[in-house]
């Protein structure tokens, strides 16, 4: 299956591919745009997400093999993943464990790469499973409202969140349950030490106020790099700082 996408081509040039989080759309990654105009860009909506949402997968496997096939059908050669939260657990999958032939680089944004015991899966399986039900069987406005009061949010005021509601309430609700469903954490590989062997430039970008992941990119030993005046989606909050960093990130890769 070919995910839905929009692209952008500079003959010649590499490529960046923008993979969204959980309950966004390939629309998250535009403000970007013309920051990195010297490069081909490609904007993903994952399945269940934007126009993507009637595509269904199973798995982590399914999503990296729709993305090796959106990749193809874009003749994208040479490329870096560019992905947050659930995207950036994709793009880990991905080139960690998917067929990532022309990958260049990975950054990941406030992603999780991987429980490491049984004990954390099985906790993570029954609170993704409420999350299911609750978007399968309640209004969606209700579920977002407490979605972005989890800890992981705290950071957010009330204007802030329901900006957020609103901008998020136009999705199907029994997609995006079944995107869950098949891309829980508690059944991600944990991709921790795959990542610290990878041959390709990987770094881990996170706002400075969100300490769930600024502690668990610690204890995991990943490339960290974090980004001031901002909580777990760095990329919306403080986005000058996030397009900065990026742009060092490729300049200092393209430079080695």
């Amino acid at each position: 299956m070919i995910l839905h996408a929009r692209a952008r081509v500079v003959p010649g040039r590499p490529w960046l591919v923008w993979l969204h989080g959980f309950l966004g759309c390939e629309r998250e990654w535009q403000p970007f745009a013309n920051d990195f105009a010297d490069w081909s860009q490609l904007w993903v909506d994952l399945p269940g997400h934007g126009g993507s949402t009637h595509l269904a997968v199973h798995d982590f496997a399914g999503v990296s093999e729709c993305l090796r096939a959106t990749l193809a059908h874009y003749e994208v050669e040479r490329y870096w993943l560019v992905g947050y939260s659930l995207g950036g657990r994709l793009a880990m999958y991905h080139a960690c464990r998917g067929r990532a032939a022309g990958l260049m680089g990975l950054v990941a944004e406030s992603a999780n790469p991987g429980l490491a015991c049984k004990a954390e899966r099985e906790q993570r399986a029954q609170s993704d499973g409420r999350w299911v039900q609750r978007l399968l069987n309640e209004p969606l406005r209700r579920v977002l409202d407490d979605w972005y009061r989890q800890p992981v949010f705290s950071h957010l005021n009330d204007a802030q969140r329901s900006e957020l509601i609103a901008l998020r309430s136009h999705n199907n609700a029994q997609c995006l349950a079944a995107m869950l469903e098949a891309t829980s954490l508690a059944r991600q590989p944990d991709l921790a030490a795959a990542l610290r062997a990878l041959t390709v430039p990987f770094r881990y970008l996170c706002g400075e106020r969100d300490a769930k992941f600024r502690a668990l990119a610690q204890v995991r030993a990943l490339p960290l790099q974090i980004i001031a005046a901002a909580g777990h989606n760095a990329h919306r909050e403080n986005p000058g700082a996030f397009r900065d960093a990026l742009r060092e990130i490729l300049t200092q890769a393209d430079e080695d």
